[in-house]
């Protein structure tokens, strides 16, 4: 019985781990397997949300606070990571923003947002 508590300690400790694993391979599948391109555009955002809570929970630091200086803290969590991410969440915001225009801009053109129809059109034409 306490092997199971124990395991089960240990699954919890690191619970948001887990977490982000199942978001990336989610968000992974939903790339490789949908043939709809605004499907395939959602599965990238979820894959690069898996990426940010992985960044920001390796920075984080049990019992640290913001890098303050003051005699009363004496444990810190490094910022970096968190600067980072903001980043990466403004450069994820305009690589999503170009994909869906050029979603519409192939809907357009094509008549279609699923991969197969584009791909039997694009081999119709030649």
């Amino acid at each position: 019985m306490s092997d199971l508590v124990a395991a089960a300690s240990g699954f919890l400790d690191h619970y948001n781990q887990y977490i982000t694993i199942f978001l990336m391979v989610s968000g992974l599948y939903i790339v490789i397997a949908r043939g709809n391109m605004v499907k395939k555009l959602v599965g990238l955002s979820l894959f690069q949300s898996s990426v940010y809570l992985l960044y920001i929970s390796a920075g984080k630091v049990h019992g640290g606070t913001a890098p303050i200086i003051d005699p009363g803290f004496t444990v810190y969590s490094h910022p970096l990571p968190h600067v980072l991410i903001l980043t990466a969440i403004v450069v994820g915001i305009a690589t999503l923003a170009l994909g869906l225009a050029l979603v519409v801009r192939i809907n357009e053109a094509y008549g279609s947002i699923e991969e197969d129809e584009i791909f039997e059109r694009d081999r119709d034409d030649k």
